[in-house]
C-alpha cells in the first residue's frame, strides 16, 4: 500500500506543479476543472444519486462551468459571504450534530457550493501563467498539505485526546495542535519569500492562517462524515494507494474557498 501511494504520488506531484506553472489560462482552466468534476462525481456517489439524476447533474454542473469560463464569470461579493458561513458556521455545526446525508435538491446544492467555489478559486488565484501568480496559489495549497502531514504525524506520535470519534477515530487534538504550530513556522517561511502575495503583516497573516488551518480539518472530517454515513471507506478508487480525488482535496476545496473569500472581501 504505501509503495502504491508513493507511485501514485510521485505521477500526480509533477503533474500538478506542470499544470500550475506551465498551462495557458484555458489548459489550466479545463485541467482545474477536471478536478472537480471528478469530486463531484464521487460526491454524488456518497449522497446516493443515481442515473440519470447523476448524469445531469454532472452535465448541468460542467455547461455551467463552461458558460463561467467563456463569460469570464467571478464570484460575486456576496457568494463569497456565503462561503464563509457555509465553512464557519454551518459545516462546524454540521459536525457536532452529525446532522444526516442531504437527498434530492439540497444535495444538489450542497455539492455546488462545497466545490464550485474552490474552482473559482483555483481561477481567480491563477489568472495567469505566471510565476507570482502559481507561487501565491502553491502556497495556499501547501498550507493544507503542511496542516495535512503535520497533524498524522502529531497525532501518531501524541495522540490521546480524540478529536471526533463517531466521525474520525484516528485524529486528535494533538494532531490539531501540530498542525497549527507547523502552519505558523510554514507561514513564516513563504511570507519571507514572498511567496503569499498580500499585503498584510506577518502577525497578521499568522492569525489569517489559524482560521484555516481549522477549515482544513473541518473539511477533512466533512469528508469522514460523508463516508461514514454512506458507509465506504474511500470516494472511489481513482487514486491507487490513495483512494479518491476527494479523499486528496477535502481539505484543499475549504481552505481555497476561504481563503479566496477572505482574500476578496478583505481586499487582499
Amino acid at each position: 500500500m504505501l509503495k502504491t501511494r508513493i507511485l501514485t504520488a510521485l505521477v500526480l506531484l509533477p503533474l500538478m506543479l506542470s499544470a500550475l506553472f506551465l498551462f495557458p489560462a484555458a489548459a489550466w482552466g479545463g485541467f482545474s476543472w477536471l478536478i472537480i468534476v471528478l469530486a463531484l462525481w464521487e460526491y454524488t456517489r456518497m449522497v446516493g444519486m443515481r442515473l440519470p439524476a447523476q448524469a445531469a447533474y454532472l452535465a448541468l454542473s460542467t455547461a455551467f462551468a463552461g458558460a463561467a469560463w467563456f463569460g469570464h464569470w467571478q464570484m460575486p461579493v456576496v457568494a463569497h459571504g456565503l462561503v464563509l458561513a457555509l465553512w464557519l458556521l454551518l459545516v462546524p455545526a454540521w459536525l457536532a450534530k452529525r446532522w444526516s446525508m442531504p437527498s434530492g435538491a439540497a444535495a444538489w446544492l450542497l455539492g455546488w457550493a462545497l466545490l464550485l467555489p474552490a474552482w473559482f478559486a483555483f481561477l481567480e488565484w491563477r489568472p495567469a501563467p505566471t510565476h507570482r501568480d502559481a507561487l501565491a496559489l502553491l502556497a495556499v495549497m501547501g498550507l493544507v498539505w503542511v496542516a495535512d502531514i503535520a497533524a498524522y504525524f502529531s497525532g501518531k506520535a501524541f495522540g490521546r485526546r480524540k478529536l471526533a470519534p463517531a466521525i474520525s477515530p484516528g485524529k486528535s487534538w494533538e494532531g490539531v495542535y501540530g498542525a497549527v504550530i507547523c502552519v505558523g513556522l510554514y507561514v513564516v517561511c513563504v511570507d519571507h519569500f514572498g511567496w503569499l502575495d498580500i499585503h498584510l503583516p506577518l502577525w497578521a497573516t499568522l492569525l489569517l492562517a489559524l482560521p484555516l488551518t481549522a477549515v482544513s480539518v473541518c473539511g477533512d472530517l466533512l469528508e469522514s462524515w460523508f463516508k461514514r454515513s454512506a458507509g465506504i471507506k474511500d470516494s472511489s478508487a481513482l487514486l491507487p494507494g490513495h483512494g479518491g480525488v476527494y479523499d486528496r482535496i477535502d481539505s484543499l476545496i475549504a481552505v481555497l474557498a476561504v481563503g479566496n473569500a477572505l482574500r476578496v472581501l478583505g481586499g487582499m
